[in-house]
């Protein structure tokens, strides 16, 4: 009887017990193996990066074809400044959005956030009080209504999705009862509107406040634990906790970030515009989710990102710019930012499907 270990071998170790497997061996591989495995092997991706700056190429395409057509007005240097200038409040808004939809929650109550964050500092300007008194109770009504949202998703575990749609209704309210219905006008103040419309080389002070608080956020998500921490818990929260994280709290800290942030970009654009109403927040919610979901799929595809939003924010901005150049009627903006929306979370699902 023949024992394993006398078998002849061939040269992958694995034992020859007839002609065929030895001829095989002699032969080489299976020519119909090979094919196989040359199907699973990854396709060489562009070096042009389409997969992750696609964005950057549409941007460029949008300027030369707007360019060509309108070269007499859209591609006037104070028309750039003009949508820098004009995005800021989008920009700052899209970016504090960031923070909640990286953990995993959304905060459908950032624009309310801001509306209501404009009226309280013009009319507690309005009333007399010290404009730095004034700006820290609306950047703190922010953060306390984060905090109200984090108790309620977190404690009363209600979705954030309607936690922060009802939140938005009730700051909706008290917007109406702190305007009273009316427009209030700021005049109390000249140096707290000088932070909003001074321009430097030509671009108003907003777009370097945003470009400040982008760094800031930049260097927190992308190059500190808390950044790692935030898309854990938003990409497996169950995993996120067996590994030690406090989920709960992670999520609690993003929704105050948030409506922190959201209330000082409402401030500055109190400080823009010199007086507030009780609709001025609502319109930002569209475009800033807009951004947000354009720019996962930008620069770092798969996750929110910072400079994607970026990308995706002066896009879309100069996109709506072009189409108002070109004698569009009033309605396209909303048109535009709709579209946006709807391809851009195709977009973001698809590139989660393939990560």
């Amino acid at each position: 009887m023949t024992t394993e270990a006398a078998q002849p071998k061939n040269a992958a170790g694995i034992a020859v017990t007839d002609g065929v497997t030895a001829g095989a061996a002699a032969a080489g591989p299976d020519p119909r193996q090979s094919a196989v495995v040359s199907r699973r092997l990854p396709r060489p991706k562009l070096g042009l990066g389409l997969d992750r700056f696609s964005g950057l190429y549409v941007w460029l395409l949008i300027i030369i074809v707007f360019g060509s057509w309108l070269p007499d007005t859209f591609l006037r240097s104070d028309n750039f400044q003009i949508i820098a200038g004009d995005q800021a409040i989008t920009a700052m808004l899209a970016l504090g959005l960031i923070v909640p939809l990286a953990a995993g929650v959304f905060d459908l109550s950032c624009a309310a956030t801001l509306g209501f964050a404009v009226a309280v500092v013009t009319w507690l300007l309005q009333q007399g009080f010290n404009p730095v008194l004034a700006v820290l109770l609306a950047i703190g009504s922010g953060a306390f209504i984060g905090l109200v949202n984090g108790l309620v998703v977190v404690r009363l575990n209600v979705d954030s999705f309607i936690a922060t749609l009802g939140m938005s209704s009730i700051l909706a309210a008290a917007a109406y009862w702190v305007t009273d219905g009316e427009q209030i006008v700021n005049t109390a103040s000249k140096t707290f509107l000088d932070a909003g419309s001074t321009r430097l080389w030509g671009i108003s002070l907003p777009f370097y406040y945003m470009v400040l608080l982008a760094v800031i956020l930049y260097v927190v998500i992308d190059h500190t634990p808390v950044g790692r921490y935030l898309y854990a818990a938003g990409g497996n929260p169950q995993a996120a906790r067996l590994a030690g994280l406090r989920v709960a709290r992670i999520t609690w800290g993003s929704l105050i970030t948030s409506g922190t942030i959201a209330a000082l970009t409402g401030v500055i654009l109190a400080a823009k515009l010199g007086s507030a109403s009780q609709d001025v927040g609502p319109p930002y919610l569209l475009p800033a989710f807009s951004a947000v979901f354009l720019g996962s799929t930008q620069i770092k595809a798969g996750r929110m990102n910072v400079l994607g939003t970026l990308v995706a924010i002066y896009l879309l901005a100069t996109g709506v710019k072009g189409l108002q150049l070109a004698g569009s009627p009033s309605y396209v903006n909303n048109l535009f930012n709709g579209l946006a929306l709807i391809i851009a979370v195709a977009l973001a699902a698809r590139t989660y499907r393939r990560r």
